[in-house]
């Protein structure tokens, strides 16, 4: 009997390993939309039950409840005369522009239980989804130009053969973005992005931010299938047609290779524990 134990022990740990594959994997599409590109945190921290705290939650509150009205707001709190010294805080949030109301009040509450978390009592935040942003501080940063990068990625370079076709394309969706007035999409053959400037930002800073970002992009990434740049206030992201597709589908596939691996790992290992114990069970008889 004791092939069949190990058979049926063999099947239920396929079954579970199998299992939490299309676990993990449901879990991340779920997710998708919160997907993490940085965060940032002031080193000065305040006390707690400190004036800055109470009109700091009265800010992130305010975030929330105007998240599922606007995609965009910016707000200062306990900013008066005869408020305490050192106590107002101000801050901002804004949603992706092809965003529903819902989907950005969503959004926000999720970003500010995380921010709350990765930066504990700290004066100033920032934190960046894939879909929205917020930050705030306990200086007025409101409408003033801030062009430091804090975020860039590239992918790999491309394998094709066509890159002076490509860079053509690429360049001409950069171009587009770049011109961009709030969030814009752009899409020039097999190549598509989208970029977007904060909402306190003129006309005139936000190209000059994009500007900014649109070389940066173009500096970091080369020929790269896939980039990204953001700035304080604003960001440009760019890829090949499919490329996200093709990426994910990789990461399925490694997933799936790994769960063979083990799957055959613990057959080997049955199998051999099974010769083992018909090999002392003869000696022993």
């Amino acid at each position: 009997m004791l092939p069949l134990i190990n058979l049926f022990s063999l099947l239920f740990i396929i079954f579970t390993i199998n299992n939490h594959v299309h676990l993990r994997h449901a879990a991340s599409a779920a997710s998708g939309g919160h997907i993490f590109i940085y965060s940032g945190c002031s080193q000065v921290k305040y006390q707690p039950n400190s004036p800055y705290e109470t009109n700091l939650n009265s800010l992130l509150s305010s975030i929330v409840a105007a998240s599922s009205q606007t995609l965009y707001n910016a707000f200062a709190i306990g900013n008066d005369t005869a408020a305490p010294p050192d106590a107002a805080a101000y801050g901002l949030y804004q949603c992706r522009g092809d965003l529903k109301t819902t989907d950005c009040s969503t959004c926000i509450s999720t970003l500010i239980s995380q921010i709350e978390l990765l930066c504990p009592y700290t004066n100033g935040a920032s934190l960046q989804l894939d879909r929205c942003f917020v930050r705030y501080e306990d200086t007025d940063f409101l409408g003033k130009i801030d062009t430091s990068v804090r975020y860039k990625k590239c992918s790999p370079t491309r394998r094709g053969n066509d890159d002076v076709e490509f860079l053509r394309r690429r360049d001409g969706v950069l171009g587009d973005l770049q011109a961009a007035v709030g969030f814009r999409v752009s899409v020039t053959g097999a190549v598509e992005g989208y970029a977007q400037c904060l909402g306190d930002l003129s006309a005139a800073d936000c190209s000059d931010c994009l500007g900014e970002a649109v070389a940066e992009v173009k500096s970091l990434c080369g020929s790269a299938a896939a980039g990204d740049v953001f700035l304080a206030q604003c960001y440009v992201r760019y890829w090949e047609a499919g490329y996200y597709d093709a990426a994910s589908d990789s990461s399925n596939q490694d997933d799936v290779g790994k769960t063979v691996a083990i799957i055959v790992g613990v057959v080997a290992g049955v199998a051999v524990l099974i010769v083992l114990l018909s090999y002392c069970k003869k000696a022993l008889g």
